[in-house]
């Protein structure tokens, strides 16, 4: 269960845009672990392909791409980057991110038309599918985060699992101002066009195939670790300005471990599941986007910085693929 709430830790990092940094107040779980398990955890994370780094130029003969691996909250540090890669984004043919704004009038539009896209339209609502106290402690900390109890109750839990791994900090300040809405601005500021690495309802579809039992889980798997939920934001933003993202993936397999009742075994083939799912499908299918576009003149790629790292990462199967990778340093 606490894989599941950590995934979806890393589903905000990757998706969300509140102002984590600026407005919550935590510690970082990483820098707090004892000195012979950090020490392990950053192993591991090394031993994979590309574990460091944020920004890289990939060339295939005349064909030169950059790639940024992004995080998606706002934070002041992100000013400096900006400073760094507007010029490239600037002289950019195509500009790739994950969503684009016709991504966004896409979803607006079918939400509009589908409400159960995001909420229970029929059958039982999260009061009834609760026990009584679950379901009052999952009231109050929506309420936290500035949703009311009668609208959090017609949300499919799934949702509510990726509003509740944003803390209630961060969500009165919610802006555009993570790093892909900043690189978006910039594309658009010098008439650079932008196209999507994938379809508007990729991440729908994932958790919308889950069952509901499943979902059900998910929200009791984030309540566990409600208390904490500002520790594991800051312990994200400071691992990512970092440039380490890949210890974020390895940290929260060392915090599944960690629970009563879990087996090595068990959390490993989780961790295969959710990286199958949330990560290594999506990365295949963008290369031949990505390809695409670099075949077209040089090109400007911007995706969570999770993407990046690891035998089936971006990086990784751009290699594959014929591309040569170098790490270009960011303040």
């Amino acid at each position: 269960m606490l894989l599941r709430r950590l995934a979806l830790a890393a589903l905000a990092f990757l998706l969300s845009q509140g102002a984590l940094r600026a407005q919550c107040v935590g510690s970082n779980l990483i820098a707090a672990l004892p000195a012979e398990t950090r020490d392990a955890l950053v192993a591991r994370a090394a031993a994979e392909p590309f574990a460091s780094g944020n920004f890289w130029r990939a060339t295939r003969g005349d064909q030169v791409l950059h790639v940024i691996g992004t995080y998606h909250a706002d934070d002041p540090r992100h000013a400096a980057t900006m400073a760094r890669i507007t010029p490239l984004i600037t002289a950019a043919t195509t500009l790739l991110v994950e969503a684009g704004p016709e991504e966004e009038k896409a979803l607006m539009a079918r939400m509009a038309r589908d409400p159960g896209l995001m909420l229970i339209t029929d059958g039982p609502t999260l009061p009834e599918l609760l026990p009584q106290k679950e379901w009052a402690d999952l009231a109050r900390a929506m309420s936290e985060r500035g949703i009311p109890a009668f609208m959090a109750a017609k949300f499919r839990p799934w949702y509510i699992s990726v509003l509740l791994s944003m803390p209630g900090c961060s969500m009165s300040s919610m802006t555009d101002r993570g790093l892909d809405g900043l690189v978006m601005r910039a594309a658009e500021a010098a008439r650079v066009p932008i196209r999507a690495l994938e379809p508007y309802d990729t991440v729908f579809g994932i958790f919308g195939a889950l069952s509901m039992q499943d979902q059900l889980s998910m929200i009791r798997a984030t309540m566990a670790t409600e208390d904490r939920s500002e520790d594991f934001a800051i312990t994200l933003a400071d691992t990512y300005f970092a440039q380490d993202s890949r210890l974020i993936w390895e940290f929260m397999r060392y915090q599944a471990l960690q629970m009563p009742d879990q087996s090595p075994e068990t959390v490993e083939a989780e961790f295969a599941r959710m990286e199958e799912a949330m990560m290594v499908r999506r990365n295949r299918a963008w290369i031949s986007v990505i390809e695409d576009a670099v075949a077209n003149g040089p090109a400007f790629v911007a995706f969570g910085s999770l993407h990046l790292s690891g035998k089936e990462g971006v990086l990784n199967l751009l290699q594959n693929a014929g591309f040569t990778l170098e790490r270009l340093d960011l303040p």
